[in-house]
């Protein structure tokens, strides 16, 4: 899978409802950041269940 933003191979990918998009390292850091910028990384946290190692 390629990444929605380039044609660099997705690191990770994403999917809701039957739709699965990918995003490059560089690409998901991106969107990462602007989240964390419009407060929106809180809203994310609570709506995805994300195990952390420990």
């Amino acid at each position: 899978m390629n990444c929605h933003y380039c044609d660099h191979e997705a690191a990770f990918a994403a999917e809701s409802e039957g739709l699965k998009v990918g995003l490059c390292e560089e690409h998901f850091r991106e969107r990462l950041q602007e989240l964390a910028e419009a407060d929106g990384l809180e809203t994310l946290k609570e709506q995805v269940d994300v195990d952390r190692a420990e």
